[in-house]
């Protein structure tokens, strides 16, 4: 097992919740926790660790960003006017590597980021592999050329464990996908609930 899938799957463990929604995750078999004590970890969380978990499910889900970057998405997300949950989403939807993945070019959030990084994809026309880079409405994201025959690519397109997201516009005979708007949480489709207000909180008082 890859080094990324077993973080892949750990994340789902510690979360005892199946983040990604993949039929693979171990929590469909068995719900509680990972290690030796997993099975008798199941305490009332303080209100700090209700906080603490919302914060390491949203973080988890878009690849397990790391502390920095999360934490300088939330301080932007709270320099804009307006509900700072709804912003902190639309920053995160709108990262390179979230757009792939919602537009089923690759099977996980994971793949996503190798796969910009690889340099496999164009942003309007030019190559772009920097997976936190911001996509703007109007974006058009595209497979290139060269690339478009990978068989982990047309394996993701035919997954039918999730749809393309509305705000998306995926053409994949054309390996093509707009970014039509930014969405709010009601837009994302999320497998598991994600409470953004939560990690306001969190970072608010600590």
């Amino acid at each position: 097992m890859s080094k990324r899938t077993s973080a892949k799957y750990k994340i789902d463990r510690r979360m005892g919740e199946n983040i990604w929604g993949r039929p693979k995750s171990p929590v469909n078999r068995r719900e509680y926790g990972p290690g030796q004590h997993g099975q008798r970890r199941k305490g009332k969380l303080s209100d700090f660790g209700i906080q603490l978990r919302a914060k390491q499910k949203l973080k988890g889900y878009y690849g397990d960003l790391t502390e920095k970057q999360f934490r300088r998405i939330y301080a932007e997300a709270e320099r804009v006017r307006g509900d700072t949950g709804e912003i902190l989403i639309g920053l995160l939807e709108r990262r390179l590597d979230a757009v792939v993945y919602r537009a089923k070019f690759v099977p996980t959030i994971f793949a996503a980021r190798q796969f910009v990084n690889h340099g496999h994809v164009l942003v309007n026309g030019q190559r772009v592999n920097i997976p936190s880079y911001r996509v703007k409405e109007g974006d058009v994201i595209e497979v290139r050329e060269k690339s478009k025959q990978m068989a982990a690519l047309l394996e993701a397109v035919q997954l039918a464990e999730r749809d393309v997201p509305d705000y998306i516009e995926a053409d994949h005979s054309k390996m093509t996908a707009t970014f039509v708007r930014t969405p709010g949480l009601a837009d994302v489709p999320y497998p598991v609930m994600m409470e953004p207000n939560l990690v306001i909180e969190f970072y608010a008082q600590n």
